[in-house]
């Protein structure tokens, strides 16, 4: 089964705690603070894989999770650092963040990666902490929060040349003609309900043709599943518009023509700028004058046109002369980028949100509430009163003491920070 598109869960692995130790061994007076760092946690990386063609694994497993970094041990021993978590993909998958829609990496080249959860920091040993003042800090640093969000994979197919055109008349037969890819043939509508890859071998060099599923009128707004058949005609360098140019669809040849052109234009994304070759396939089924109005109408806009019968090999090998010879010019142009929106990285270490503390009021509870706040007060320990006097001074230098008074606390009152509850007193 082809799979172009999943949602996917993932998070990074936490930072491990800086630990809290002194030595105590024999003979060694006033050792000092010996608590090692925490481990850094894994990251979620996504690389492109070109052994991969499809996103199906996606259907079957939407969860990922790197692993969390090591707390720190005695004697300065650092917590070991959580292993990445690789996330293979085919090329061609733009990632985007569900969150904001916008665009985390496009990984279009095999090995192509982007990290798209970071782990943690790994929180520091009590000796980081130690002055001419604190001797012997008697506290560590909680680890740094993992980050977990959720992401949207969209595949786009890469290949250098696009069969596009109404259904049934002969994408298909014309792959399997020109490659050893072997996709569905019948005499039925939309019997390619998925696109297909081959590689086209012409004297000392090769191109990936793909048959996109047939379109038809209203596909720019979705009809006939328009919007996942298109955006695979994205990357392609050129197309090859095939029309059944005997009619025997009992439609006319020029008014499939303008159709399918007219969607290309109506969905836009530079796809009515992209090089076209007309295939008048069926030739063999058509009279000289259903060709002759063809052609001349076709050429008047134009474009070349060239006639063949895929299923007896007649007129292809012209086709893919003219193609191979487009795609020579092609690649000595500079390649474009995609017009995305794209997400800022550098936003993540600089986020506001993370250092801002919110005060709300429950019931009679004063509430207080943020990330920083958060990892501050689990690296405190309650028991030594230079780690309790930092953490009031940092709530007190945020302003949320004032704030607080101004929703009317005293002393007395009862203030929470996550699932702990203390009572507040004025000093």
């Amino acid at each position: 089964m082809f799979v172009d598109r999943a949602r996917i869960t993932i998070k990074s692995g936490k930072g491990g705690n800086g630990c809290v130790s002194f030595r105590r061994e024999p003979f060694v007076p006033q050792g000092g603070p010996d608590g090692g760092d925490g481990g850094k946690g894994g990251d979620v990386i996504i690389r492109a894989n070109a052994s991969l063609r499809t996103l199906m694994d996606f259907r079957y497993k939407r969860k990922y999770e790197a692993q969390s970094g090591e707390d720190g041990r005695k004697k300065k021993q650092f917590g070991k650092k959580g292993e990445d978590l690789v996330i293979s993909v085919p090329p061609g998958t733009v990632v985007i963040d569900q969150a904001t829609g916008l665009v985390m990496k496009d990984l279009v080249h095999d090995g192509d990666s982007v990290v798209a959860a970071r782990g943690g920091k790994g929180g520091k040993g009590n000796p980081n902490f130690m002055n001419s003042v604190r001797q012997a800090p008697n506290f560590a640093e909680a680890g740094g929060f993992a980050q977990e969000r959720s992401i949207t994979l969209v595949l786009k197919l890469i290949a250098d040349v696009g069969l596009v055109g109404f259904p049934n008349v002969g994408k298909s037969t014309l792959l399997s003609v020109c490659t050893s890819a072997s996709p569905k043939i019948a005499d039925y509508h939309f019997t390619t309900i998925t696109p297909n890859l081959g590689v086209v071998q012409m004297y000392d060099t090769s191109f990936v043709m793909a048959d996109i599923p047939g379109l038809i009128e209203g596909a720019h707004t979705g009809a006939g599943l328009g919007l996942d058949f298109l955006k695979h005609i994205e990357r392609t360098k050129m197309l090859i518009h095939v029309v059944d140019v005997s009619g025997s669809e009992g439609r006319d040849p020029v008014e499939d023509f303008e159709k399918i052109n007219r969607e290309l234009t109506s969905y836009g994304k530079k796809l009515p700028a992209k090089p076209q070759i007309v295939a008048a396939n069926k030739i063999d089924m058509a009279t000289d004058e259903q060709y002759e109005i063809f052609k001349n109408h076709v050429e008047g806009k134009g474009y070349q046109v060239f006639p063949l019968s895929a299923p007896i090999n007649h007129g292809v090998k012209e086709l893919l002369q003219a193609v191979l010879r487009q795609l020579e010019e092609l690649r000595e142009m500079p390649e474009e980028e995609e017009d995305y929106q794209w997400f800022d990285f550098s936003k993540e270490d600089e986020d506001e949100d993370y250092r801002e503390i919110y005060v709300s009021k429950e019931g009679p509870v004063f509430v207080l509430k943020g990330r920083q706040l958060e990892k501050i007060f689990n690296s405190t320990n309650f028991n030594d009163t230079g780690s309790t006097r930092y953490l009031y001074r940092y709530i007190e230098k945020k302003g949320a003491i004032e704030r607080l008074k101004e929703m009317g606390l005293k002393d007395g009152d009862i203030i929470r920070i996550i699932d702990y509850e203390m009572e507040y007193f004025d000093e």
